[in-house]
């Protein structure tokens, strides 16, 4: 092997396995090494949850494969972590960070993982996430499950780590894997990212099927990539989106996916791009720090073509208040998944997963499941609340209609840009797409990152703008690990 591991991307990799510098089998070794020396000791890191114990077999046949009949494409060989609400049917659990679901082998692989399969993807393991997607109780740090402890962010570990895919931005960082895949409900990707220095892509909900992914709500849900580089994510984005027909959501699709989002991995996408800045509401938790990282962004956008429309405010971004959707939806989704699971599942109901807590509460309990028991005992499981029908309904009129659409359509937009995840509420709640791409650091090394969002099935266009961005921008760094060891 002559190949540093470190910050490499996967064309790196992939000419490197075509040289013979480096094997599958030898890449996951070096992974299992760099969790071991960093994940696992010093601080503790935490971001790895459990490792398939098949890594090393998948590597080997793959490498056979690539030997004797060539490579099936850019994830051949490649070792990538799943977030752990993401079913397997293999040697791994999938527990959502829940110690109730701690013994839970789902049987059947997920959708999303066995596209990654067929892609030649190898599964290397299962990343920590905050309990529940954070769905667990109020007050919980980002990050927290009580099944995998406590995430620490790499670049400053007094500071979160963002949640709920916690565990996968923090692996991709720390060079503990080449790429991962997280999910989102509101923010649960774009978050994370932000604060790991990654690039996480939240598709429009209807592109990536859910299928085998324990939910937190039906109307929001999406998988996404999470890497180092834009290219990897659109890589990984590109093995993720065939069609489910399990998946209802997948049916908005039609004639709106793309065969292949590398095309649109443009050098001169930010040229005569509309870039709206909805100042009003978005900006005003920024420090003058993380202000100065966010015009330096707009800066560079104007330098390469863009038209920054500043301000282009979203008309709602203040009527955008509490919504009861996720509290309804939780039970109804989560009783679904956990009907489909093998007879021998360790918990059927949400009832039983709370009645294991408090059972438990040492191990369990550590923040309470306060949350847990709100959507146990304030909702029917039947999604026919008068209230959680107005909410639903107000979400999609005050985010979609009355506001996204809205203003990208006053200036004739093609994305908005936010300051870090700061968009997430109203794009979730839209079921419309974002990608963030790091932007910066502020004194005390916390990353930063600027948030591209547009319309339903828009990432062709969000993928142009943020690559063109990223490769003239080029701040990521990878965390010094060095204090960890």
């Amino acid at each position: 092997m002559s190949i540093e591991i470190v910050e490499a991307t996967i064309a790196d990799i992939q000419a490197a396995m075509e040289q013979g510098d480096i094997t599958s089998r030898e890449l996951v070794l070096l992974y299992m090494e760099r969790i071991a020396d960093h994940d696992k000791n010093g601080l503790t890191i935490n971001s790895v949850l459990e490792l398939n114990p098949d890594a090393l077999f998948i590597a080997d046949a793959l490498d056979a494969e690539r030997a004797s009949r060539g490579s099936r494409g850019p994830l051949h060989g490649i070792p990538i972590l799943l977030k752990d609400n993401i079913n397997t049917g293999d040697k791994m659990h999938t527990s959502a960070g829940s110690l109730a679901l701690a013994d839970l082998y789902a049987g059947e692989d997920a959708f999303i993982v066995k596209q990654l399969r067929k892609a030649g993807a190898v599964i290397l393991g299962k990343a920590n996430m905050t309990e529940f997607a954070n769905f667990m109780t109020e007050g919980m740090p980002s990050g927290y499950s009580s099944r995998g402890g406590q995430v620490l962010n790499a670049y400053n570990i007094s500071e979160p780590t963002g949640g709920s895919s916690s565990g996968s931005g923090v692996a991709v960082s720390c060079n503990f894997c080449m790429a991962a895949i997280g999910t989102e409900t509101s923010g649960s990707i774009i978050n994370p990212a932000n604060l790991s220095s990654t690039v996480g892509i939240k598709p429009t909900v209807g592109l990536v099927s859910r299928s085998g992914i324990l939910p937190l709500s039906n109307s929001q849900d999406t998988a996404g990539p999470m890497a180092r580089t834009v290219t990897d994510s659109v890589l990984l984005l590109d093995a993720l989106v065939q069609v489910d027909d399990a998946d209802s959501a997948m049916g908005s699709s039609l004639g709106k996916r793309q065969a292949n989002y590398a095309q649109f991995l443009q050098l001169g996408g930010l040229g005569g791009a509309r870039i709206g800045v909805p100042r009003d509401y978005y900006f005003e938790e920024l420090t003058p720090e993380q202000l100065d990282i966010f015009d330096q962004a707009l800066r560079t956008m104007c330098e390469l073509g863009a038209e920054i429309i500043d301000p282009a405010n979203i008309p709602t971004a203040r009527q955008i208040v509490y919504s009861s959707v996720i509290l309804n939806e939780f039970k109804a989704s989560l009783h679904a998944y956990l009907s489909a699971l093998p007879s021998n599942a360790p918990a059927r109901s949400l009832a039983e997963i709370i009645a294991f807590n408090e059972a438990h509460p040492e191990q369990t309990l550590k923040y309470g499941q306060t949350l847990l028991l709100l959507a146990e005992n304030n909702t029917s499981g039947t999604l026919t609340e008068t209230q959680y029908l107005r909410d639903r309904l107000t979400d999609l009129r005050l985010c979609q209609v009355e506001g996204i659409d809205a203003v990208m359509s006053e200036h004739r937009l093609d994305a908005l840009l936010f300051p870090a995840d700061f968009g997430s509420r109203i794009t979730a709640r839209a079921g419309y797409p974002s990608i963030i791409v790091p932007a910066g650091y502020t004194s005390a090394g916390v990353p930063f990152g600027v948030t591209f969002s547009g319309k339903a099935y828009s990432e062709p266009r969000l993928i142009q703008l943020a690559y063109a961005y990223e490769q003239r921008s080029k701040v990521r760094r990878a965390p010094s690990l060095k204090s960890f060891i």
